[in-house]
């Protein structure tokens, strides 16, 4: 089985070369999120990443400041969250999760990396760049979404799924589950 680090740091890696490459006045541009800037969604990630380890006991500092550089804000918040995912004491503690008995590192797995790789997508399509999602992180995508059932189109989670034709591709048979048009 994979460390939760070790999937964190494979899910961080072409997210931070994606955001390395977003010009200045692309972090305006609005993203398929629903009034959501392509900064808004790094900070989205920065936020709830923040929020979850801190209901858990993890105290990762100051919050990189957003605004001023969504990308260093991200790579300095993912170098803490990295850290803290190979810490296996942190990575073993239990908590009674949405879907039943699971640990910090479980969960981080289980949605945070998800959510990593479907916001790439986000940011991507915002700023007009490929997003480059592999057959992995498709299956991660799907898995992802099989294992969240209904909960994956609650309020505030994903919109309803998109009706795509039955000869569309992978990728946007994917993402239409996602309520994102590929």
């Amino acid at each position: 089985m994979t460390s939760p680090a070790t999937s964190y740091a494979a899910a961080d890696r072409p997210l931070t070369a994606l955001l390395d490459t977003v010009p200045p006045t692309g972090w305006s541009r609005p993203s398929p999120c629903d009034g959501w800037t392509a900064a808004d969604v790094v900070g989205h990630l920065i936020g709830t990443q923040r929020h979850f380890l801190g209901t858990h006991g993890v105290d990762l500092g100051e919050a990189p400041d957003v605004a001023a550089d969504p990308a260093l804000a991200w790579r300095r918040h993912a170098e803490r969250v990295t850290r803290v995912a190979s810490d296996e004491t942190v990575a073993a503690r239990e908590f009674d999760g949405h879907f039943g008995r699971t640990t910090v590192g479980a969960a981080l797995v289980q949605f945070y990396v998800w959510d990593m790789v479907v916001h790439r997508w986000d940011v991507a399509r915002a700023v007009g760049a490929d997003a480059g999602l592999t057959d992995e992180e498709l299956d991660r995508i799907e898995t992802g979404a099989d294992g969240f059932g209904p909960a994956l189109h609650m309020d505030g989670v994903c919109r309803p799924a998109l009706d795509v034709p039955a000869d569309a591709d992978r990728r946007t048979r994917a993402l239409a589950r996602l309520g994102r048009s590929a």
